[in-house]
């Protein structure tokens, strides 16, 4: 299979899946043939977004999130050895793959096995400083000394000016061969009327993601306007409902959400790093809920606050009425997310 290149995204949330469709779609247009590896709702998404590219089903990191924030850490640490183990099998599976088919290259996005010595493979990451509260250096020593086993990494942002990810994309260690490529999304903007007062777009691990949808479903019926609830769940068959003034859907594909963003005045959604790239692209204003525990989502939410992007709020703490504060925040600037993906592609020509 000639040109041919894997490209594996992590399930953990959707966030990873979703930031490589316009990766899958680069490669599709400059005639590679992609290959899906994932598991899990990640690899159900990809399915429904490209039914025709060949899958590569790969075991899952059983990533589980803690029901409380305080306790995220130390449930990651429980969480470690069925990781490890993932880990090895994947890369197991990845080598017997490349045995018996001729690929071209590899793109795995935050997926620690899926890489070769034979072939060139890159790592997709906008964590080149993992925060895990005061031990921050250890878990960004790990994850460096993972990234320099591939033959690149990939940052999904820009070096200087527009940056998005803060501290998380920098680094000044040579040793990692970094190429920061600009801001990822699967969404363009258009020009739509609004028809929702409110849209949530929920996302990422449970038991958070429940958590979440309970404590907004409480206080919808007082919310004085029409809402959009995605919920975030990849199934089957999209299924719609339509209680008072609320339209669910279990998930929408990325066309519907493309449109299903910009046909909102107001936005609720985590602050995990492929949410804000959307968001930047579509140049849109959101209320930030980042998910319990996860240092990095805290990070960036606070750091749109600090900047004047966007509001945000502890989950447990967030009121609908704090959505009047979206109003005193400049949005998202526009972002060029112009990639060169015939330049980066060339790794796998072999130039």
């Amino acid at each position: 299979m000639p040109n041919t290149v894997i490209v594996a995204p992590l399930n953990w949330g959707l966030g990873h899946a979703t930031r490589c469709i316009p990766i899958i779609k680069a490669l599709q247009a400059l005639d590679y043939e992609p290959i899906i590896a994932s598991d899990g709702m990640a690899l159900e998404l990809l399915t429904k977004e490209f039914p025709d590219l060949q899958k590569l089903e790969l075991p899952s990191y059983n990533i589980e999130y803690a029901k409380e924030g305080r306790n995220f850490k130390w449930k990651m640490l429980a969480n470690l050895p069925a990781m490890i183990d993932a880990i090895l099998t994947e890369k197991k599976i990845i080598k017997a793959f490349l045995k018996e088919n001729e690929v071209s290259g590899i793109i795995s996005d935050n997926r620690l096995g899926v890489y070769s010595k034979k072939i060139p493979s890159v790592f997709i990451t906008h964590q080149l400083n993992v925060l895990s509260g005061n031990t921050s250096w250890l878990s960004t020593a790990l994850h460096k000394n993972a990234i320099r086993k591939f033959t690149e990494c990939w940052v999904p942002d820009f070096q200087h000016g527009q940056n998005l990810s803060g501290k998380l994309g920098k680094s000044n260690d040579r040793t990692l061969r970094v190429k920061h490529i600009g801001v990822l999304s699967r969404f363009e903007k258009v020009e739509t009327e609004k028809i929702f007062d409110l849209g949530i777009v929920l996302s990422g691990p449970e038991p958070q993601r429940s958590l979440l949808q309970e404590h907004l479903e409480k206080q919808l019926p007082d919310f004085n306007g029409s809402v959009l609830l995605v919920r975030g769940i990849i199934e089957a068959e999209q299924k719609t409902q339509i209680a008072g003034n609320v339209t669910t859907y279990n998930f929408m594909t990325s066309e519907q959400l493309e449109l299903a963003y910009q046909q909102c005045k107001l936005l609720i959604c985590r602050s995990g790093y492929t949410s804000l790239m959307d968001l930047a692209k579509l140049e849109l204003s959101a209320f930030l809920i980042p998910t319990p525990g996860q240092f990095e989502q805290e990070y960036l939410a606070k750091r749109c606050k600090r900047l004047g992007m966007a509001p945000m709020e502890k989950q447990e703490r967030f009121e609908l009425k704090q959505l009047n504060e979206i109003k005193l925040y400049n949005g998202f600037p526009k972002v060029d997310a112009d990639v060169n993906w015939k330049k980066l592609f060339r790794l796998f020509d072999g130039k």
